[in-house]
């Protein structure tokens, strides 16, 4: 039988968890919920001293992402959440459609899927 797939975007963990468990009644193969980002890394793990310019871009010292290179901290800076003049919403977390929900559903069910996910929220 074939598989078919869905990555359906929502704004609350708990709507992502509404429309699984009625996807579940259905040929589920594989499913997971993830929250996403646009900052890489999981924050800073370690107190800086900004007064010492001890941290290598703005956006590693307010956005507290991980970022490979110099660029790449350069780039995040210009967001409205790093300079502080604004943010994506409470405690700098994005607001939005950050919930993913991805599903792996067999072919005959897709349609049915898609309907349920799309009812509970889904972009």
């Amino acid at each position: 039988m074939a598989e078919r797939s869905i990555l359906a975007y929502f704004k609350s963990p708990e709507q992502a968890k509404e429309a699984l468990a009625k996807v579940k009644s259905l040929k589920l193969v594989d499913s997971a919920i993830d929250r996403f980002d646009g900052y890489p890394g999981d924050g800073m793990d370690h107190i800086m001293n900004p007064l010492t310019s001890d941290f290598p871009s703005l956006s590693n010292l307010t956005l507290g992402g991980d970022f490979t290179d110099r660029n790449s901290g350069i780039l995040a800076a210009t967001s409205v959440s790093a300079s502080g003049f604004s943010s994506g919403g409470p405690d700098n977390m994005v607001t939005g459609y950050d919930i993913l929900l991805t599903l792996v559903i067999e072919e005959d069910d897709y349609d049915k899927a898609l309907k349920i996910v799309q009812d509970a929220g889904a972009l």
